[in-house]
């Protein structure tokens, strides 16, 4: 099987290294020449068979509406277009419209992993219809995680179900982050001499709190203790707003998510031990740049600070 690739970052980097380790052919293109296969987009739809497929992992908004509109002018009917990037659930359902109209078919894929998903495998949500989702088993199964498909594989529904699903992931993981990195500034702050680091090491194993993201803590807290090159800025990407706009939308209490948000708005005015910790995990699974814990960087940075 052979399928193109719009997007070569961090993730559609490490995506098109696991595909072709998986036995699919990519043909990869980004704006950067010095990694795209193919000059531009008309050279990557001359380059697939046909009916093509085209993944796009690019940043959600503006950038997937113009790569959307790119691929619109070069495919042909019965060719399908995957945004496994962070798009909103409403912008598929405008995508698919658009894509529909020229015969050419729409899927979305929410996409988890980060920088670590080249060797451990991508968790996948999709969205689509069932004749999609088997024509495309065979890209899924090689990005996922190896075992049983269930575990790292959903076909979650119509178009738009998978980067749903994605968005309430996401808010879970603001929810999840946000609890570890409270529990790290109360042991740091307590004055009983505690070993922070040796603490989180030990609810790798039997404890009711371990994880993944627990693992990042620690291998977070092994290169930093103090968190002392990190400044406690913290981004967030949108998906965590979105989760909150559709809870209220259906009137769901979300008040450990909500939280979990406000903090990170917190993070932006204020030296915070706790978004130290958070700006550290996302770090560790996402790739997602980190500040240098400088106080007059910090300053100049975030002028609010006091």
């Amino acid at each position: 099987m052979k399928i193109g690739l719009v997007g070569l970052g961090k993730m559609g980097n490490n995506m098109r290294a696991r595909l072709k380790k998986g036995g699919i052919e990519v043909v990869g293109y980004d704006t950067n020449p010095d990694v795209s296969d193919v000059p531009d987009f008309a050279a990557l739809a001359a380059a697939l068979p046909t009916p093509r497929v085209v993944w796009v992992m690019v940043p959600a908004g503006r950038v997937t509406d113009s790569v959307v509109n790119e691929l619109e002018q070069v495919l042909e009917p019965g060719d399908l277009v995957i945004d496994g990037g962070n798009t909103k659930f409403t912008d598929d359902e405008v995508h698919a419209k658009q894509l529909d109209a020229k015969g050419i078919r729409f899927m979305d894929v929410g996409v988890s992993g980060g920088v670590w998903g080249l060797e451990n495998g991508y968790g996948l949500m999709v969205g689509g219809s069932d004749e999609q989702v088997q024509q495309m088993l065979p890209v899924f199964d090689a990005l996922r995680p190896e075992g049983p498909r269930e575990e790292g594989f959903v076909h979650a529904g119509p178009v738009g179900a998978g980067h749903y699903t994605k968005m309430v992931h996401n808010g879970i993981e603001y929810a999840i982050m946000q609890s570890y990195a409270e529990g790290y500034e109360l042991l740091r702050a307590s004055d009983r001499g505690i070993d922070v680091a040796g603490t989180f090491k030990a609810w790798q194993r039997g404890t009711v709190v371990r994880s993944w993201l627990l693992e990042l803590m620690v291998r977070a807290l092994d290169q930093d203790p103090d968190f002392a090159e990190i400044d406690g800025y913290v981004d967030d990407s949108g998906e965590g707003r979105w989760t909150l706009e559709e809870a209220i939308d259906h009137a769901v209490p979300m008040p450990a998510i909500s939280a979990s948000i406000f903090a990170r708005f917190v993070s932006r005015q204020e030296q915070s031990p706790a978004m130290q910790a958070v700006a550290a995990l996302r770090n560790q699974f996402g790739g997602h740049a980190v500040k240098a814990a400088e106080v007059e960087n910090a300053q100049q940075q975030h002028p609010t600070k006091r």
